[in-house]
């Protein structure tokens, strides 16, 4: 299996996280989160999307990226959790068919880009352009951004040195930008949560599907975008103990 992926953990631990970073991130920008599953007993893995990370591609919709993944679930290989983030979040709801059909798994998904509007599109395809063309510094993003780490902002800086310039066609190669459907059709063993940041800066919770069973939403008042980074404590709330510790 040709993989590019970050681990933390032991693979004989009881249970294991997958988490799906988003746009212009690498798998390093879980890191803390990653410490904190570890600490909790997970084997965590964080692929690197194509288009990030050095890695190429062409075709950036978010069916293929998904495809791409399927390693990671070959001879039935379970996940107990699996997260995703903005960018990851209709990345991880087309992983869902991948999913052993008994399992129980619990997914979470931080700000989920499910509906982007053409103007959005293109708000985000120049904010996209402009980092990649313009790296901030880790100093920058810390003077920027209180609540982040050093290690957050470092992560950050590298998630956007290693992306495609390329990978901009992400907007353009799935526009229509609409994804929330995805969420409607759970599979029973599955449960789906999912964290807003504060509304002041975004109106996802008015994307999420309405009266959809074992979907939940919660809404972090003051927190932004970057929910792993500034409130990285309301991820591991939303995990289910072993059974052995219920």
């Amino acid at each position: 299996m040709s993989i590019s992926a970050s681990q933390w953990g032991s693979p004989t631990a009881s249970r294991r996280a997958l988490l799906i970073h988003g746009m212009t991130m690498s798998s390093q920008s879980w890191e803390g989160v990653a410490q904190l599953l570890v600490a909790d007993g997970f084997f965590v893995v964080a692929p690197n999307l194509l288009g990030h990370a050095w890695r190429r591609s062409t075709d950036y919709r978010v069916s293929n990226i998904a495809e791409d993944l399927r390693p990671y679930f070959v001879m039935g290989t379970s996940y107990d959790v699996i997260i995703g983030h903005s960018f990851g979040g209709p990345v991880t709801l087309s992983l869902l068919p991948f999913l052993p059909k008994t399992k129980e798994t619990t997914v979470i998904l931080l700000d989920p880009a499910l509906e982007l509007t053409e103007e959005k599109i293109k708000i985000n395809t120049q904010l996209v352009v402009n980092e990649i063309a313009n790296i901030r510094t880790p100093e920058e993003h810390m003077a920027e951004n209180p609540a982040w780490s050093r290690r957050d902002c470092i992560s950050r800086v590298l998630g956007i040195t290693m992306c495609d310039r390329a990978a901009i066609e992400m907007f353009r190669q799935n526009t229509p930008w609409s994804f929330s459907g995805l969420i409607k059709n759970i599979p029973p063993n599955v449960k789906i949560t999912v964290l807003v940041s504060d509304p002041q800066y975004n109106d996802i919770l008015e994307d999420l599907p309405r009266d959809v069973e074992k979907l939940n939403a919660r809404v972090l008042t003051g927190i932004g975008h970057w929910i792993q980074y500034e409130l990285p404590q309301a991820i591991m709330d939303e995990i289910p103990l072993p059974r052995a510790k219920l």
